[in-house]
């Protein structure tokens, strides 16, 4: 099955350089990538009429991605989600990163992967993307080799990641897409029906950061391993929403590709299945949007207008000694694969 790549430039990142606008176009799928962030700026797929709807959220223009604070469809790094007080010792050297939520440290830093101008190049299917995170960049130790491959096949979007690092560091890559299938300019997603395959969850405290207990899902509003209708549950979950990482394997399990959620919109037929190899999924239903920032066609998108599945590592693991690790050592791969399809019930 044909896919259609082409290029167009999309704008200027004062400092950095020029902005491309990169399209993957299948007969199911049209998705658009920014070179800055590794940006998912646009997925484009029919519902169950045929019809074709914009199913994530972002910006009409250059300007909104240079502003952005909420991390609309890009790539997060050089670690994803939380690290208590930004804070962690490696071989007996501690290490202090900018603190950016709260008392914490949150998806990199203050000029994190996302606000990065990315290479781009061409490939069959799809377009490489490559980044060079200079050692000591955000407080992080170690110069990384970063690379990003976004694949459209069919129906499927699938990212690849990779980095190579000159010294031990923290490594845990994610897309922070906001999606929401029955279009980004919907209100909500009280009416998608969510399916996430985990046993347990990570429970956290008052400032997101992980307690350390791994708890089953049996019993609380955190179990979806039966579909489930998400405005109800979300009437169910502690405080504002979901923000929490579910486990979809244990700590000892080797790599693997595993399926880990499905949502559903029921009205439109537009189905989202995604599978990783990553030990963990952070759940979040747009908590903290608060119709401040405007996206495309003029959308104020407020709380609980959509939601992310960030495949990943568990949140604050370079400080957790029991969860996966999350360690980059010199001469080692890391590397990583998530799959989105998109298909209709």
């Amino acid at each position: 099955m044909v896919t259609v790549v082409t290029q167009e430039p999309w704008g200027e990142a004062p400092g950095q350089g020029p902005v491309d606008l990169w399209r993957m176009e299948s007969p199911h799928v049209k998705v658009e990538v920014l070179t800055l962030g590794a940006t998912l700026r646009s997925v484009l797929c029919r519902g169950r009429d045929q019809e074709w709807a914009d199913v994530v959220l972002g910006y009409s223009d250059i300007q909104g991605y240079l502003s952005d604070k909420r991390y609309l469809g890009a790539v997060v790094g050089r670690v994803a989600n939380r690290i208590a007080k930004g804070c962690f010792v490696l071989d007996g050297k501690e290490y202090q990163l900018d603190v950016n939520n709260g008392p914490n440290a949150l998806h990199g830093g203050l000029q994190g992967f996302n606000k990065a101008l990315w290479k781009a190049s061409p490939v069959e299917g799809g377009v490489q993307l490559s980044l060079t995170s200079p050692d000591g960049d955000q407080g992080y130790p170690g110069e990384v080799q970063v690379t990003l491959t976004y694949l459209l096949q069919g129906e499927t979007l699938t990212a690849e990641y990779q980095a190579r690092s000159t010294k031990t560091t923290p490594i845990n890559l994610s897309n922070h897409s906001y999606f929401n299938l029955s279009g980004q300019a919907a209100d909500n997603v009280y009416d998608h029906e969510v399916f996430i395959s985990a046993e347990c969850y990570l429970p956290v405290d008052n400032t997101s950061i992980p307690t350390g207990e791994v708890r089953t899902v049996e019993g609380t509003p955190f179990d979806l391993r039966k579909p489930v209708l998400l405005g109800q549950r979300l009437k169910m979950v502690p405080g504002p929403g979901f923000d929490h990482n579910f486990c979809l394997c244990s700590c000892d399990e080797p790599w693997a590709e595993r399926s880990a959620a499905r949502v559903c919109h029921l009205e439109s037929g537009r189905v989202l299945e995604v599978s990783t190899s990553q030990p963990g999924l952070q759940f979040y239903t747009a908590n903290y949007l608060d119709a401040s920032i405007t996206g495309k066609d003029g959308v104020k998108y407020s709380k609980h207008c959509s939601f992310c599945l960030e495949t990943q590592n568990w949140p604050d693991a370079v400080n957790q000694t029991s969860f996966p690790n999350c360690l980059l050592r010199p001469g080692e791969l890391y590397r990583h694969v998530t799959r989105y399809t998109f298909t209709t019930c």
